[in-house]
């Protein structure tokens, strides 16, 4: 597997109920200083999304016009809109690369115009 589909898995697992329900998955992938700006406009702490009781949902996948941009040599931004029940955002993500494999540090989702209904 290449880096651009190990970072695409590894993204398309943040929308899958199976990994994003579990805090270790979880806990093995969140940088220590990660943050994100969510759909609504709220700020999450590390702790507030791994510590989230996190119910059933169905994001559409694989997930739409995901692009990879290498920011360096250990920085990927992903790029990509999300849509789950009708509501869909334009999506970005930063991943570093360490000794403990990828690492999301940052993660933001914005509202579109075009919301199906």
């Amino acid at each position: 597997m290449g880096l651009d589909e190990e970072l695409a898995t590894l993204e398309e697992g943040m929308w899958r109920h199976e990994t994003r329900s579990d805090r270790s998955w979880m806990d093995a992938h969140l940088a220590d200083e990660f943050v994100e700006f969510g759909r609504s406009g709220r700020r999450y702490t590390r702790a507030e999304i791994i510590d989230v009781d996190i119910g059933p949902f169905e994001a559409t996948l694989p997930l739409r016009d995901l692009t990879i941009r290498w920011l360096g040599d250990h920085h990927a931004l992903v790029t990509y809109q999300s849509e789950i029940g009708g509501h869909r955002a334009n999506r970005s993500s930063i991943w570093r690369h360490g000794d403990s494999g990828w690492l999301m540090e940052f993660h933001q989702g914005t509202p579109t115009s075009s919301e199906s209904s």
